[in-house]
């Protein structure tokens, strides 16, 4: 992100855009708002409010994963790892196809692939094959796992989930525009 002290318009690369850790709000303007600024100065007023809203959704992300990561590394648990996780447990019998899980994710079947290697090899998911076609490779969860999604899921509700930052009508709001965002891009929403 554009911090005021750098010469050159636009984002700069890496992960650390934003403020550091630790930035007291006083001691420098809003590096999205300076950008935003820069943008028109260059002559790029079509696209700046664009820019913002789409550097606002990724800082705000970043922000939102490192809650996320602060309840879910001392259980060695990724978001990902626990969305897999959480999913196998809603299913009825703990276990679904290793595609479906991709699907329902909506993430490429290597990265699914891999989220359950890294379970596996944890002892929170066994790979299972399906008795009517030994093709289908089955993901279920273990007991382990149902004890550490548990647990990773009281600990996201009220350090994440429980309070988000924004008023209730305002998640409805950012709910209703994030699906009008999805839905251009392709998504299912309903």
């Amino acid at each position: 992100m554009l911090r005021v002290s750098e010469p050159s318009p636009g984002p700069s690369p890496g992960p650390s855009q934003g403020r550091s850790p630790g930035h007291s709000p006083g001691h420098s303007r809003d590096p999205i708002r300076e950008a935003h600024r820069q943008w028109l100065r260059h002559g790029w007023g079509e696209a700046a409010d664009g820019m913002v809203m789409v550097t606002s959704l990724v800082r705000a992300m970043q922000l939102l994963m490192e809650r996320i990561d602060a309840v879910l590394r001392p259980l060695e648990l990724t978001f990902a790892r626990y969305e897999v996780l959480r999913l196998l447990s809603f299913a009825s019998a703990g276990a679904m196809p290793m595609t479906r899980l991709g699907s329902l994710l909506q993430v490429h079947p290597t990265s699914v692939t891999s989220a359950v290697d890294r379970l596996e090899r944890q002892g929170f998911v066994e790979r299972q094959r399906q008795d009517e076609d030994r093709r289908v490779v089955l993901a279920a969860i273990t007991d382990a796992g149902r004890a550490v999604v548990e647990k990773a899921t009281d600990g996201l509700n009220s350090e994440v989930f429980e309070r988000p930052g924004l008023t209730a009508g305002q998640l409805e709001d950012l709910t209703r525009l994030l699906g009008v965002l999805r839905a251009d891009a392709g998504d299912t929403v309903d």
